[in-house]
């Protein structure tokens, strides 16, 4: 089935979840990227039971709730907490992300990002890299207030675009929702970063990708 639609992950796809810490290393010292993981680790979890016990709580405030775990896990003082919030606001892109964007918007692609973070923070996140002239829509779990990889999260944009689950290349480095896209009935491709393994949820996908450059000879 022809691509119609790439939707994009963003936490870990397009952008770097840990250089909100890396801009504080100086302050936080050698342990920062343990921190860095641990943080995103927790965040991750927390979104999972949260929808498992059907208590949601909007991405930002997990956010800010993992962020105060971490931070007595790891002693770190209280007086970077803001600071490492709004850096958050403003993650860094990985450096190919605008090209490949720019190239798929030539070809005249639907683009999209479907991401567990809010509206706000989407919105934010794009605009403060320069970025938001490229999306055509930027989809939030809170549409449907439960998160990744629940179905009800990957039909928002089969809804929105009135096109088949398998005409949307999905994309994501985080094996769990390449998973959840691809059970679901999305072309999933893993954007494997740091040469990790794939886990084991009933799905492999076609493709594999080190970076997004790679997806241009794909679609």
């Amino acid at each position: 089935m022809k691509t119609k639609a790439v939707v994009f992950d963003a936490y870990g796809t397009l952008f770097d979840v840990n250089s909100a810490a890396e801009r504080c290393k100086d302050k936080i010292g050698t342990k920062w990227e343990a921190f860095a993981n641990f943080w995103r680790t927790t965040q991750l979890e927390y979104t999972w039971l949260r929808s498992l016990m059907k208590r949601h709580k909007n991405f930002w405030e997990i956010t800010e709730d993992s962020l105060d775990k971490s931070m007595k896990v790891f002693n770190i003082n209280n007086s970077m907490k803001n600071e490492l919030l709004n850096l958050y606001k403003i993650l860094s892109p990985y450096p190919e992300v605008r090209a490949v964007l720019e190239d798929l918007k030539k070809r005249n692609f639907k683009l999209a990002v479907l991401s567990n973070g809010t509206p706000s923070l989407l919105n934010e996140l794009v605009a403060s890299n320069k970025l938001n002239n490229l999306f055509d829509d930027l989809f939030s779990i809170e549409e449907v207030k439960v998160y990744k990889p629940d179905s009800r999260v990957y039909e928002i944009p089969v809804k929105k675009y009135n096109i088949k689950a398998n005409e949307i290349t999905f994309l994501s480095a985080n094996t769990w929702d390449v998973s959840g896209g691809g059970n679901f009935g999305y072309d999933s491709i893993w954007v494997n970063r740091n040469n990790l393994a794939f886990d084991i949820l009933d799905f492999q996908p076609k493709n594999e990708i080190s970076n997004l450059t790679q997806l241009l000879d794909i679609v």
